[in-house]
């Protein structure tokens, strides 16, 4: 029994996806929920699994295909052995198609007059990757006879490969580019004395751990800060609708974490509830999932105000942009020894300097720098979120 393999409904608002990396070829075996295809929407990066075990029979969309939710992208034989490859008449049509060629590897392939077949291709499905090119071109010449002049190899400083902007890359520079050019960006500094949380994190870093199997990071202390300071200062919290100004009474923290695809910012939902633990385990968990790109759009949606951590990258100092409709986010950078002036005298420090970029036509300049004031002090005294003062 043949079945279509059909791209399931992700969301109200996605109508199309972009086709990504097949993981299965024409031919190959799959078992029931094994991933499929790659498939990418303008908010996540997603893996399709197989409905049921089988032979993929049939590809319709290729790498790169833009398609409709609810279309046929491909067809699995459930009758079809599964063992090994396919058998006939499939069996034939997939060991006589020539091996994929990536476009690098092709390039390389016609500057040194090498046969497709004098490679051993080792990418998926059977692809021939520049590193199996290179790789034929280390072997001696006769591995090659049908080039007559001895292979030449490339320098490393002027090749060129053009690779299509994924669709989550797209949608990500559309909305960069629209936050510079829709809305009034003003960005103000700080910096924060992190000796209060690091004797914290000393002091109670081993009980912690020990209780809810995870660190007691620096990520909590910023989202109870910033929660904190969003009650004060409701206006970072807000949003433009037409007209209108929206003020929100909850609390959804996005985090922006390093992902397969590139940077996401799952959501803290409701964090003005969440403890400590509850938040360095949910972060935790989205860092992990978000490097095998298994992050739900749910969890990658919303979100009032964002915090975005380049100090694990090593980032000194930033101006993070405002991801709309929200009006305020948050970039700490590294924490740096440093000397600065107590009470007369110089001392060396733990400081991070703490940039807050804010949409000037909801937040004036006065709101933004006691928002950011106010998360300085909570975070040099962080027994004040104990106590709520």
């Amino acid at each position: 029994m043949q079945l279509e393999l059909k791209v399931p409904p992700l969301g109200e608002s996605i109508t199309e996806v972009e086709i990504g990396q097949w993981l299965k070829v024409e031919g190959d075996s799959v078992s029931k929920d094994e991933n499929v295809v790659v498939i990418e929407t303008s908010k996540a990066t997603m893996e399709l699994p197989s409905p049921i075990a089988g032979v993929v029979v049939k590809i319709f969309k290729p790498k790169g295909s833009i398609v409709q939710i609810g279309e046929v992208i491909g067809t699995i034989d459930s009758e079809v052995g599964t063992t090994g490859k396919t058998q006939a008449p499939t069996e034939s049509s997939v060991t006589n198609m020539e091996p994929r060629i990536m476009p690098a590897a092709a390039r390389v392939l016609a500057e040194n007059k090498i046969k497709v077949d004098q490679t051993t291709p080792t990418g998926p499905g059977g692809r021939v990757l520049k590193e199996d090119v290179l790789r034929q071109l280390e072997t001696p010449l006769t591995a090659h006879p049908a080039s007559q002049t001895p292979p030449r190899k490339e320098t490393g400083n002027r090749n060129e490969e053009v690779v299509p902007m994924s669709r989550l890359r797209r949608t990500v520079a559309e909305r960069l580019v629209q936050a510079q050019c829709n809305t009034a960006l003003l960005t103000t500094f700080n910096e924060v004395d992190m000796s209060a949380i690091a004797a914290l994190r000393k002091d109670y870093q081993e009980a912690f751990t020990a209780k809810y199997g995870v660190k007691l990071g620096f990520m909590s202390f910023f989202v109870k800060a910033s929660v904190d300071a969003l009650k004060l200062i409701p206006q970072v919290n807000a949003e433009i609708r037409g007209n209108d100004v929206v003020y929100k009474n909850y609390y959804d923290i996005g985090v922006a974490v390093g992902g397969g695809k590139g940077l996401v910012v799952p959501v803290l939902r409701n964090a003005e509830h969440l403890s400590f633990s509850q938040i360095e385990v949910a972060v935790a968990d989205f860092g992990k999932r978000a490097k095998s790109n298994q992050l739900t759009l749910d969890e990658l949606s919303g979100g009032t105000f964002t915090i975005s951590n380049g100090g694990v990258y090593g980032s000194l100092l930033s101006t993070p942009i405002v991801n709309p409709p929200q009006s305020g986010i948050l970039g700490m950078h590294s924490i740096q020894d440093r000397p600065v002036a107590r009470e007369g005298q110089v001392v060396i420090r733990p400081m991070m300097y703490l940039a807050l970029t804010y949409d000037h036509r909801v937040v004036d300049g006065r709101e933004a720098v006691t928002f950011l004031k106010r998360i300085k002090d909570t975070l040099e005294n962080p027994t004040r979120l104990l106590l709520e003062v």
